[in-house]
């Protein structure tokens, strides 16, 4: 695997899929019952900023400054997206940033930690034998998660159904081979299978090469409420924009990720065409 999301880590993407992982959990929490986090693609859990403009062989341009940069010192907020970002900034805080820019940036199972309460559980997947060192490094000591080094697209077999009655899965994967789609609609098709009720959210890219288009395709056979968000920032770029697809969001999530989406749309655009959507694939 050649992907190292160190290089993306705080940018647009990252920004409205970890707001939308917020508020699931949040939402989700409105009932007491333990909550399993499944994160299929964790990546190594967080990340200096200083070191994510520096490429393999170059430098890079940083791209959380268009990201979770647009939104640092921004005093108008929505309460959503105020409690991503300061959860964000706890965290920099917290690890040892005492200046007012952005430092440390977490990742989606350090966010979902940093959200989870005492009788929730995470399980942290991660493929690549670097990654998941400095994933187990990041979550040395936690109590009521576990860290696997294996393919994620595994996790959906190994972990469902779950003691708990009650699970929040994020497929996140890189989008580096031609089959990923395919593997992703043979995992939803197993974990739904195994635990139907089940609350699925997968992130996408929208490229040339990423064939989004393929969404209703994944989806074939479901049946359940089934949201799809998406945010295109710019047209010209490789990478224009992304979305969620969202299987069982609790109700009644769907106004909550408008309200999101639109603002994100607003903060985040490069080109005069930004703009951003939310639509029910299958409605509640």
């Amino acid at each position: 695997m050649n992907y190292r999301h160190a290089y993306h880590a705080g940018n647009f993407a990252d920004v409205l899929k970890h707001a939308l992982l917020v508020r699931l959990m949040r939402a989700l929490h409105r009932k007491d019952r333990g909550l399993l986090l499944v994160d299929t693609h964790a990546g190594r859990g967080s990340y200096d900023l200083t070191q994510a403009a520096k490429g393999d062989t170059r430098a890079r341009a940083p791209e959380w400054p268009e990201g979770i940069g647009r939104l640092w010192d921004r005093p108008d907020l929505p309460p959503a997206i105020a409690d991503y970002v300061a959860l964000v900034r706890a965290f920099d805080l917290a690890r040892g940033n005492p200046g007012p820019g952005l430092r440390f940036y977490p990742g989606s199972p350090r966010l979902a930690g940093l959200v989870a309460r005492p009788q929730d559980r995470l399980e942290l997947w991660a493929r690549h034998p670097e990654e998941c060192a400095a994933l187990r490094a990041e979550f040395a000591g936690g109590r009521r998660l576990a860290v696997h080094e294996a393919d994620g697209y595994g996790a959906l077999r190994a972990c469902l159904p779950p003691p708990e009655r009650r699970a929040l899965v994020l497929i996140d994967p890189p989008f580096e081979t031609a089959d990923e789609w395919s593997r992703i609609a043979a995992a939803l098709a197993e974990g739904r299978e195994r635990f139907p009720s089940g609350t699925y959210a997968v992130w996408f890219p929208l490229t040339e090469r990423s064939q989004a288009h393929l969404i209703e395709v994944m989806l074939h056979g479901v049946n359940s409420p089934t949201l799809v968000a998406e945010l295109e920032i710019d047209p010209r770029a490789r990478l224009r924009g992304c979305g969620v697809v969202m299987i069982n969001p609790p109700w009644p999530f769907h106004s909550e990720a408008e309200g999101i989406v639109t603002f994100l749309a607003e903060a985040l655009y490069r080109g005069a065409e930004a703009h951003g959507s939310v639509r029910w694939i299958v409605p509640e």
